[in-house]
């Protein structure tokens, strides 16, 4: 026995990091597409669109009330959520001919990966590649920042061309074409909408989500298996990005009239079923206990205002705009946390948090310390899942987001501050010329006016002008997050 004792303590002395291994929990992210703050019921009580699986996981862990996207674009949001920085610091509008993600630059998945974390991806990529012809490798994509397996697409459902990507390698070019297709009484950017491209042979496009779906059930038999037959005892972090309910909305036909709320609520339910089979995957494996799982969306909801008078559901939960706005539906994500033996279940929080502090999150859960050069706008909120941290003490302080047309916000607490008048996204007016006597811009306090609707910038100058200032330094400085103290001695 002496002996036996001696041996295992030698072989963990030779490999400090396996006795840690076990005491990590696997990491799965599961970032939908184009979901609205008011879409799923535990955020939503009048919503029309059943989503029971969403709703368990609020009920088993910790519901964010004011999570954000760092950008109200799907490329935007995805950088923000990989690399720790806001992405108006990068050239993110490349992703269609080059990556947006620097060689080396850290990510989730390289963090994860260097504490011995078997990492995978799976869905929506939309951070580009280097493209050079498909029978060449896609570089500069999952597999060159961090992750060791990628299935999925390039972008989203609606932009051609349409094809998958396994690793490194185009499974199928896209050697056919498909026509352009929309739907009757719709706008032109809802509905069963797509657009002509090429289009691999065998490829439907109502097939890539139950597809991302049995390939997410692969990757987490396939490691329950290694780890049953001891080829490993690594934990596993899966990141499952689908690409729905963005448009084309296409509903199996078993989810036909699932909802109140037409085929964007039918497809919508029919994602919270394929989030239900992920589930109940973690559940067959005994995994679920030992899984921080997030649950968001990337941005705001394609939903008009005549949408929600046509159905009576409000996608936006009473935020105001839409996609792409700097308005709070814009950014303003669901985003739950069930982590069993820490997370209480049935939790609320009203932490201000971006996506961006997924980085220093894990960096905290992993006890490793980010360097400067690394997640410049990522602040830890493990003390929120803990139980730790007061709600009166902030984890994320002046929250930025950006959106188009230059429009930034910042929030102070309960203060929000937009640099110019209008939307700045989908919504029109998008932008507004201000009057001579006029508001230059916007000022509401989200605590008493969470729909946005009440401009108090002429009543409190001075705060508008402070929000501008501090808006103007976190932009020009270059980070958020402040330097280690051993880089500002």
């Amino acid at each position: 026995m002496r002996i036996k004792l001696l041996g295992l303590l030698l072989f963990i002395l030779a490999n400090p990091t396996t006795a840690t291994y076990a005491e990590l929990p696997n990491v799965v992210i599961i970032l939908v597409d184009d979901m609205g703050y008011g879409d799923a019921g535990c955020y939503n009580a009048n919503s029309k669109i059943p989503t029971p699986n969403i709703d368990s996981l609020a009920e088993q862990g910790l519901r964010f009330t004011d999570a954000h996207a760092p950008g109200p674009l799907c490329h935007l949001s995805r950088y923000g959520l990989m690399t720790g920085v806001y992405p108006f610091r990068a050239d993110t509008n490349q992703w269609r001919n080059r990556p947006s993600i620097k060689e080396g630059q850290m990510t989730i998945a390289s963090l994860l990966k260097q504490k011995g974390y078997e990492t995978a991806m799976v869905g929506k990529w939309h951070l580009g590649f280097h493209e050079q012809g498909y029978d060449k490798p896609m570089n500069g994509g999952p597999v060159d920042v961090g992750f060791n397996s990628f299935f999925g697409i390039r972008a989203s459902t609606d932009i051609p061309p349409y094809y998958y990507i396994r690793d490194r390698t185009v499974v199928s070019a896209p050697t056919n074409v498909i026509p352009a297709n929309r739907s009757d009484g719709w706008s032109p950017i809802q509905g069963a909408f797509w657009r002509e491209g090429g289009i691999a042979p065998n490829l439907q496009l109502k097939d890539v989500l139950p597809d991302f779906t049995k390939e997410a059930v692969a990757v987490i038999e396939n490691h329950a298996m290694r780890k049953r037959a001891g080829k490993s005892n690594n934990p596993l972090m899966l990141y499952l990005a689908y690409p729905a309910p963005h448009t084309p909305w296409l509903p199996s036909p078993e989810f036909s009239g699932s909802s109140k709320a037409s085929m964007y609520g039918d497809f919508t339910n029919m994602v919270d079923a394929n989030v239900g089979v992920v589930l109940k995957t973690l559940d067959r494996h005994n995994m679920s206990d030992d899984t921080l799982l997030i649950f968001t969306s990337d941005n705001g909801p394609v939903w008009y205002e005549e949408d929600v008078e046509r159905f009576q559901h409000d996608s936006s939960g009473g935020l105001r705009g839409m996609k792409a706005d700097a308005w709070e539906c814009g950014h303003r994500m669901p985003f739950i946390v069930r982590w069993p033996g820490t997370v209480a279940p049935g939790m609320v929080s009203h932490q201000t948090i971006s996506f961006t502090d997924l980085l220093a999150t894990f960096a905290e859960l992993t006890k490793q310390e980010l360097p400067n050069e690394a997640g410049a706008d990522s602040f830890s909120f493990l003390s929120v899942l803990r139980g730790e941290q007061p709600e009166n003490q902030p984890v994320h302080p002046n929250l930025v987001v950006a959106a188009g047309r230059k429009a930034f916000t910042i929030r102070d607490g309960d203060w929000k501050y937009i640099n110019m008048l209008g939307s700045g996204g989908f919504t029109k007016p998008n932008r507004i010329k201000p009057a001579p006597e006029g508001p230059q811009d916007q000022l509401y306090n989200l605590k008493s006016d969470p729909g946005e609707v009440y401009n108090l910038t002429l009543k409190h100058p001075d705060i508008s002008l402070r929000l501008r200032k501090r808006l103007t330094e976190i932009i020009e400085s270059g980070r958020s997050r402040p330097l280690a103290n051993s880089q500002t001695d």
